[in-house]
């Protein structure tokens, strides 16, 4: 199968309409030739530093303008990190993601702890991943260097709803981050939020710009809104489950080599949604109670689910068949 950049909004939306059962039929299909299809990758999200970020994405209840109610965490220690990150790995997760809550990336004593967890992390056989904010081509490069695999920077939504979620930087901002990250020769994990009060077409949108990353993102979260009191999209309804499926599927046909994460807001989501997001081609999931100051489902019941369905948790080298 050719893997495109061109793709067309009337396309995607042609694809994302077609009967529910001939698209999820076409994602497992692509899913199929790319990836062994009962695998499935386990990441763990720890939140470094919680709060007081000088943003104001009107979904974050980290972010300074919003006034929702959390816990404020400063850095945590390496020994602290640590302990997390071996209670992952010993859980069955790949891939151990660490997220701070700074609006970019400032070179100094926190930035060079950072960079010690990371080469500890890698020491313990697990995948670092980094969100940190905006960062510059030096610093993704020393991030690298320090064993980081991944960087994860999201577009959350498409460039034309963008200001209604974000005024304090802007789409171009987060498109040069994921330059940078590229540059630096770091895989890019990239997605977004859907259910936070866009229509359709921005939805499709977003997937569109994924499209035209040159390669495309190697992992894809697509993240549903989970409203939080004190934040502006507190009282956002809830995106149907079919709505978020066809999502799922459309995003594994435009972006077949990719990793499609079902991340936050999937406690939202019945076990039987969960299978359909399988079946459209999802083999990715975010596991853990929490993810930063969002619930999510327990490690008992995703356990339980993947015995239902006969999936197994593996990292990403043994899910990926090979290129010819």
């Amino acid at each position: 199968m050719h893997v495109r950049h061109d793709w067309r909004y009337e396309e995607l939306a042609d694809i994302y309409h077609q009967p529910f059962l001939d698209l999820i039929h076409q994602a497992q299909g692509v899913l199929r030739i790319y990836f062994l299809p009962n695998l499935v990758q386990r990441g763990t999200l720890l939140s470094l530093k919680t709060g007081e970020c000088p943003e104001d994405c009107a979904y974050c209840a980290q972010s300074t303008h919003n006034c929702a109610e959390i816990e404020l965490q400063p850095l945590l220690t390496q020994e602290q990190a640590l302990a997390k990150a071996r209670l992952a790995k010993n859980a069955g997760a790949s891939r151990f993601c660490m997220s701070a809550a700074w609006r970019e990336v400032e070179d100094g004593p926190e930035f060079e702890r950072v960079l010690e967890i990371v080469q500890k992390v890698a020491d313990l056989g697990l995948e670092p991943c980094c969100t940190l904010g905006m960062i510059s081509r030096a610093q993704a490069e020393r991030l690298k260097a320090a064993g980081c695999v991944y960087y994860n920077h999201n577009l959350d939504t498409s460039p034309e709803y963008y200001a209604k979620i974000v005024t304090t930087h802007n789409y171009q901002d987060r498109l040069r981050t994921l330059r940078h990250v590229r540059q630096a020769g770091l895989k890019l994990c990239s997605g977004g939020i859907v259910g936070m009060g866009e229509p359709l077409r921005e939805r499709l949108e977003f997937l569109k710009q994924l499209t035209t990353q040159n390669p495309h993102p190697d992992s894809v979260p697509l993240n549903l809104l989970v409203p939080i009191t004190g934040t502006p999209l507190e009282n956002s309804p809830i995106l149907e489950s079919i709505e978020y499926v066809r999502l799922v599927a459309t995003a594994r046909i435009v972006l077949p080599r990719s990793l499609i994460r079902v991340a936050a807001g999937r406690m939202r989501l019945s076990p039987e949604a969960q299978a359909l997001c399988f079946l459209a081609g999802a083999n990715s999931i975010f596991c853990g109670e929490k993810l930063l100051t969002t619930p999510n489902t327990g490690e008992d019941e995703d356990r339980h689910l993947m015995e239902r369905l006969g999936l197994k948790f593996a990292g990403e080298s043994a899910m990926r068949r090979p290129l010819d």
